[in-house]
């Protein structure tokens, strides 16, 4: 009898054993996939520094439409955004596209632009701002924009020193209120975004930027 039931005790042992291996073998891989899959979304999260609409253009969402701006340049607008580190101004490429200039003389006249910051600097590449999400912290800084896109305006103008363009997502017709002032000559990015003005005024200003730096007013000159 005490033989039968150590012969049991031995099986049952035997049982506890293995099945304790399977489960630790078991474990392993969702583990290793954890760390993976981890290891995978930290690595798609980087965007390409070279690119300033991967980064941080104005993505699309439901809510968003195309724009069309009421207002209508008058060709002399100067565009002049405060710092406290000096003046800025840049000239407007009416001609060349209409819809994004007027657009971004509208927001300036609200105010939109206020207060936020250049969230963005790239030495020797862009400066970017225009993001209210720098303002008012509602989302990630880079993520923001006026709640609408404007259709593309590409156009035959040079990605110079101090050159003005909007900032986009991967749609070409994404841009909204972010824009970059180019730190040099940039002219692989020639004939892919909207380009819009260029400085006129302050190019050491647009050289010494941070990021973090504030935009404390932006407005326009000669406006209707």
């Amino acid at each position: 009898m005490t033989t039968k039931l150590s012969r049991m005790s031995l099986a049952l042992l035997v049982v506890v054993l293995v099945a304790s291996v399977f489960a630790v073998q078991g474990c392993s891989p969702d583990e290793g996939s954890s760390t993976s899959a981890s290891d995978s979304a930290a690595g798609e999260s980087t965007a390409p520094a070279e690119d300033p609409a991967e980064d941080a253009g104005a993505p699309m969402t439901g809510s968003e439409s195309m724009y069309t701006p009421e207002y209508q340049p008058n060709g002399k607008e100067i565009a002049v955004i405060e710092t406290a580190k000096g003046t800025i101004k840049f000239e407007f490429y009416t001609e060349d596209a209409p819809n994004h200039v007027a657009a971004f003389i509208e927001l300036a006249k609200k105010g939109f632009y206020d207060d936020t910051t250049f969230h963005r600097v790239e030495p020797g590449f862009v400066i970017q701002g225009g993001d209210p999400n720098t303002r008012t912290g509602e989302g990630p800084a880079g993520t923001g924009g006026p709640g609408y896109t404007l259709a593309s305006e590409f156009n035959s103008r040079q990605h110079l020193d101090g050159t003005v363009a909007m900032a986009r997502s991967q749609d070409p017709n994404s841009a909204g209120s972010q824009f970059y002032i180019c730190l040099g000559p940039q002219p692989f990015l020639d004939g892919q975004y909207t380009v819009f003005g260029q400085v006129t005024e302050g190019l050491d200003i647009v050289h010494s930027i941070t990021a973090g730096d504030v935009m404390t007013s932006v407005t326009v000159e000669n406006s209707n």
